[in-house]
């Protein structure tokens, strides 16, 4: 009978509290999966009666009461506070509608609605990138595409957000989705290198979780690499540097001799050091230079080293007191080369320190020793420039003669007076062999406009009117010269010749020849006259 009772009772209460949670009687309480929750019973700050707990599902189901003869359903389940509900470990499967039933004046009934909240749980994140380090740190190659996403379990569906962070920059947002958050970025960028953070809420419970992915952008140095060869300080040996700047991170180096490929080191920095066993003239090394997100094959440069080659002048000469410069250019030499100048051939060793006698500049590969207030004795002789570089040493004797100084002056002096005799010489034995010539010399210089000879000769009618004139006088004469001794006239025709000399010699010269003619024919006319009979 009272098992047929209790289905019945049953059946009332579930239609009493399908009235109740219509009309809005119920709290709510929100637990987490594995966790405890309480669930409360009313005002419990008052005395309590008897109190009894029930599940509602589709009908109600016995959990808990305060009466001691009756068990509980599970061993988790347990009263606090002499009335509230303890439910421990609590479970999915615990979510749903809870009556608790009052007896003390009268009977009483509350309503709690349990919310089971779960997770977030093993939150998952994904970014497709160009790979990962030992360390597990992701890089990307600049211009690459990569995406992103993340995913949780959790009940109800989590709030998903992304987070990024530069360096040295605060936390920016990148966008929400209350069940997934993906995205891409197509072109990488340096400044999308950074924290990228994807965070998980449990809306109902407020939980969240959150993992934190540090994203490296890498990219190639943009240019090719440099390398060269140089002393090293302080170690007479050959350093190999090799140098690929501009890209993240760091590529690595490797020397190698060519041809052949033989290896010579490798190393971040790219510094070799070689000793002079494994050094010759002409010997070419090649650095490779790789990255991680660069060519495959990598960048190369080469380097060639040589010894030095000497040019300088094998002699000089300075005068005692005077000042003097020896030049010593080296050529060809690569790394460059250390210029010394030393003393004395039978102690080479003994280098030149620049002093207040000794001044020694160097400009690139060119290097000069200026000797102040030469002496004889203490300057003259070898010198020697030494050139030196890991690869050879080279060096060049320059002999120095010091001598007393000219004097000038009279050198000077002497020569002039030399010319000028000279001069007087020559002039003197012109005016003797040919003075025509220095007439004509003389006239050259008096001017370029006195170039013509005018010879003037009187006229055939004035000839004939003085051969008129001879014959009357002869004719006055004629009984004179009976009784007198015969004369002979000695003059002839008489030309007048007037001679405008204005430096054309031969012109004047032909005049000269006429009138010599005409003087020879007048003495033949008057010898005729002698010859004849009176």
């Amino acid at each position: 009978m009272a098992a047929g009772i209790q289905p019945r009772v049953l059946v009332c209460l579930g239609a009493l509290l399908a009235r109740w949670v219509a009309a809005g009687l119920e709290a709510a309480v929100i637990g987490e999966v594995h966790e405890n929750i309480t669930l409360p019973c009313g005002d419990i700050s008052g005395p309590r009666g008897l109190v009894t707990w029930y599940r509602n599902d589709s009908e109600p189901v016995f959990l808990l009461s305060s009466n001691s003869s009756l068990p509980p359903a599970e061993p988790r389940f347990s009263l606090a506070n002499a009335s509230s509900l303890h439910i421990e470990a609590l479970s999915l499967q615990d979510e749903g509608n809870y009556t608790c039933r009052e007896v003390l004046n009268e009977t009483q009934w509350f309503q709690v609605w349990l919310q089971v909240a779960s997770g977030p749980y093993q939150l998952e994140v994904n970014i497709s990138t160009t790979g990962s380090l030992p360390n597990g740190t992701l890089y990307a190659a600049q211009g690459s595409q990569v995406d992103f996403s993340c995913r949780s379990n959790s009940r109800p569906s989590p709030m998903v957000e992304w987070w990024f962070q530069a360096p040295h920059s605060r936390n920016e947002p990148f966008g929400n989705n209350l069940t997934v958050s993906c995205f891409t970025l197509l072109l990488m960028s340096r400044n999308l290198q950074g924290n990228y953070t994807c965070s998980a809420m449990n809306m109902l419970s407020g939980r969240h979780r959150k993992v934190t992915t540090e994203l490296l952008v890498y990219y190639p140095p943009p240019s090719a690499p440099q390398c060269w060869a140089e002393m090293s300080p302080g170690l007479f040996k050959l350093q190999l540097t090799c140098r690929w700047d501009g890209g993240y991170p760091d590529p690595d180096f490797l020397w190698t001799e060519e041809p052949g490929g033989v290896v010579v080191g490798s190393s971040k920095l790219g510094v070799e050091m070689l000793n002079q066993s494994q050094l010759s003239d002409g010997k070419k090394f090649k650095c490779v230079g790789s990255h991680v997100v660069g060519p495959e094959s990598g960048a190369s440069c080469v380097v060639q080293i040589r010894s030095p080659s000497l040019l300088s002048e094998p002699m000089k000469t300075c005068f005692i007191g005077g000042n003097v410069t020896l030049t010593c250019k080296v050529s060809g030499a690569y790394p460059s080369a250390k210029i010394l100048w030393l003393r004395n051939l039978t102690q080479p060793e003994e280098v030149i320190q620049p002093n207040s006698h000794y001044l020694i500049t160097q400009n690139g590969q060119r290097s000069t020793l200026t000797i102040r207030n030469c002496s004889q004795d203490l300057d003259e002789g070898y010198y020697v420039c030494r050139a030196e570089n890991p690869v050879g040493v080279r060096e060049v004797d320059i002999w120095l003669s010091v001598k007393e100084p000219l004097n000038i002056g009279g050198i000077v002096g002497t020569i002039v007076s030399l010319l000028l005799l000279g001069l007087a010489i020559i002039s003197g034995l012109m005016l003797y062999y040919s003075p025509v010539f220095c007439w004509k010399v003389g006239n050259t210089f008096r001017g370029q406009d006195m170039n013509d000879v005018m010879v003037l000769v009187d006229s055939e009618e004035e000839e004939v009117e003085e051969e008129e004139d001879a014959a009357g006088v002869e004719e006055e004469d004629a009984n004179e010269r009976e009784e007198l001794p015969k004369e002979i006239h000695k003059h002839g025709h008489i030309h007048r010749v007037t001679a405008l000399v204005n430096g054309d010699v031969d012109r004047m010269g032909n005049g000269l020849q006429a009138l010599q003619d005409d003087s020879s024919e007048q003495q033949s006319d008057i010898v005729q006259e002698q010859d004849r009979p009176v």
